[in-house]
């Protein structure tokens, strides 16, 4: 026997997921992350028996609901689901369905507007993290709007242009940006590595691909499959992980707190190759990067760490901002990030005294790619 509960399927950036209304899951929580878990199949590695397709990147879960909070429309949580176990972790947020968490809410009417609006400012409550989100949805008068001209890096089809604005984004989870220095020295299995911890959208971890023995220009498919090399990395993510408090073992680290923090590999600007095989220039870029996420390397890089980074660039002090070299002039930066698939563009503007972050932006496209009946195993 089967049960069904409507459901859309989203992307947004280079992630997709599941999206529920709240007032659609049952009120019994184990019930409803039975949903989340069949409903992507976090049992099996393929993720064959669901929605899922054993990527962390398409591995997750949206619930909306309108907000009852000051001049905020919605609220969302995300889930970040497991691949082959069954994980439902809603400690960190997603920062590539920010733009289709915009498009849902026109979708489904959750915001009104008049039949000759071209763009509608969605304000959105992130419960994950405490933090608020405007994003400018493009918009025709049947719902949100999905053709357009602008490419982002990952996709091959141009789409209509999302402006996700992120506010006040440090501190959310952990309540402060750098919740240990901005270069802390960890001692990894009898060795030292220096990283640089900030809590901007999500918690990250950024690591200098030179102290972990690379150059920062190797194609993935060099690396996914080094099982020594992301073992090192998932050691070192572990032991931030249990700085930060947000475990206290080894063991709680790896499998009741998986998804946060992620951990990057940053390098300073270089020539490199694209997987598709593009040439991106060094003077193109302002540092260039790698991600790992749920213990594998991402093919572009979450959304979320594109802030992270970008405001982790543009902080004094940071590895990431010496190995750029960037500096804060007191306007609005444009980060250049090279990662796998091209190069992202993130708007970075710091605090007047120059050691936070005022906001992180950045430009998306979306769409709803399915609706229905999502059918759970009882």
């Amino acid at each position: 026997m089967q049960f069904n509960i409507p459901c859309s399927v989203y992307r947004g950036g280079t992630s997709r997921g599941l999206f529920f209304h709240r007032d659609d899951l049952p009120i019994d929580d184990q019930k409803t992350r039975e949903i989340f878990l069949s409903g992507i199949d976090a049992y099996n590695p393929s993720q064959v028996d669901g929605l899922g397709s054993g990527t962390s990147h398409t591995s997750k879960i949206v619930v909306i609901s309108p907000s009852t909070r000051p001049n905020i429309d919605i609220e969302y949580t995300f889930y970040q689901i497991g691949i082959g176990n069954d994980v439902v972790d809603d400690k960190g947020t997603c920062g590539n369905l920010m733009a289709a968490v915009g498009a849902f809410a026109i979708d489904e009417n959750l915001v009104q507007y008049s039949s000759s609006t071209k763009h509608v400012n969605v304000s959105v409550y992130n419960t994950n993290v405490d933090i608020k989100v405007d994003i400018n949805v493009p918009v025709t008068n049947k719902g949100a709007e999905v053709k357009g001209n602008y490419l982002m890096p990952g996709l091959k089809r141009p789409g209509s242009r999302y402006i996700v604005k992120i506010l006040d984004p440090g501190g959310g989870k952990l309540g402060t940006t750098f919740p240990l220095e901005s270069v802390y020295t960890l001692n990894v299995e009898d060795e030292e590595y220096k990283i640089s911890a900030l809590d901007v959208v999500n918690p990250f971890v950024h690591v200098s691909s030179q102290s972990i023995g690379l150059s920062g220009t190797e194609m993935i498919s060099d690396i996914k499959d080094d099982r020594y090399l992301l073992d090192k990395l998932d050691a070192i993510r572990n032991q931030t992980t249990m700085a930060l408090g947000l475990a206290k073992t080894i063991d709680e680290a790896k499998y009741k707190s998986p998804a946060i923090p992620k951990i990057t590999m940053v390098a300073e600007p270089k020539d490199y190759m694209t997987t598709s095989g593009e040439m991106v220039r060094k003077e193109d870029v302002d540092i260039i990067a790698k991600m790992i996420s749920m213990g594998n390397v991402h093919r572009t890089f979450a959304a979320s760490g594109l802030y992270n980074l970008a405001a982790a660039t543009l902080l004094p002090g940071t590895i990431p901002n010496q190995l750029s070299g960037t500096k804060w002039t007191g306007n609005e930066r444009i980060i250049r990030i090279g990662h796998p698939e091209g190069v992202a563009k993130v708007r970075v503007s710091l605090t007047s005294n120059g050691d936070d972050v005022a906001y992180v932006g950045m430009d998306r496209t979306a769409r709803k790619i399915i609706k229905g009946k999502l059918y759970i195993p009882e």
